[in-house]
């Protein structure tokens, strides 16, 4: 099983890019960045564009999988977010991963710019823009005219990887209609349990993703929780466990907390 370290884009740009750098050293697999531009509305939190941070950490480590948990793409121009990832794969030697979401909260981080708050409109223009991000991504030709986007275009280059990055997919429990989203895809992150803010526990996760676990070269993605192990989520068909902090002046200290117990 793999391990990332997960953390808000927020807080001193080159700290975050040097944390990157910590984390490949203590031997884990991947770094990822939530993909934000308030968190919430009069928090007050120093936000970053998601995308250049990772380039910078895609030049200070070597080996670890960099990319977003999770970047919403109805507030995007997918063609230009699929630009964004295809020279993150290059920059990183072809370790770009494409973390997708409905994104979070509603108003705060699409209503008050204008954009779709309606999470089922959201959801229709998410479907229609991964078609769109696939092709750019593989370095194909796009002729699309759809409800949302037009696009009749071939740029170049496509990625490093072959056919493509992997696009992994979020999901809230209980919902099931986000989950047949990712079963279409490369992988579920499996978010938190908005009742109580925490992530899934190991036998709640292998009940949510049911068969999902252990399909072939599909990854099952979920937070840890603090009452149980690697060698849990494993045994429940985790293949990325993820630790990481949430936005505040210890941002910092509580990931190299999370790194240490780890």
């Amino acid at each position: 099983m793999n391990r990332a370290l997960v953390v808000p884009n927020s807080g001193d740009p080159a700290a975050l890019i040097d944390l990157a750098a910590e984390v490949e050293a203590v031997g884990w697999d991947g770094f990822f960045l939530w993909d934000h531009v308030q968190v919430y509305a009069g928090s007050g939190f120093e936000v970053h564009d998601p995308w250049m941070l990772l380039a910078g950490a895609a030049r200070t480590t070597e080996r670890l999988r960099l990319g977003t948990m999770v970047t919403p793409p109805s507030r995007r121009r997918p063609w230009a977010l699929a630009k964004q990832v295809v020279t993150l794969d290059h920059l990183s030697g072809g370790r770009a991963v494409l973390g997708i979401g409905l994104g979070f909260p509603d108003h705060d981080e699409f209503g008050a710019f204008g954009d779709p708050a309606d999470i089922r409109e959201r959801a229709a223009i998410t479907d229609e823009a991964l078609g769109i991000i696939e092709g750019v991504l593989r370095g194909e030709a796009v002729a699309h005219a759809g409800t949302h986007f037009e696009v009749h275009a071939h740029l170049h280059p496509g990625s490093v990887q072959v056919p493509r990055p992997p696009i992994w997919i979020a999901s809230t429990p209980p919902h099931r209609r986000s989950l047949a989203r990712a079963a279409r895809w490369d992988g579920v992150y499996v978010n938190l349990d908005l009742s109580t803010l925490a992530p899934l526990r190991p036998e709640e996760v292998g009940a949510y993703v049911g068969d999902l676990a252990g399909r072939p070269g599909f990854e099952v993605v979920n937070g840890r929780h603090p009452d149980h192990g690697s060698d849990e989520y494993a045994a429940a068909g985790v293949t990325w466990l993820l630790d990481g902090p949430w936005p505040g002046p210890d941002l910092l200290v509580d990931a190299r907390e999370a790194l240490r117990r780890g």
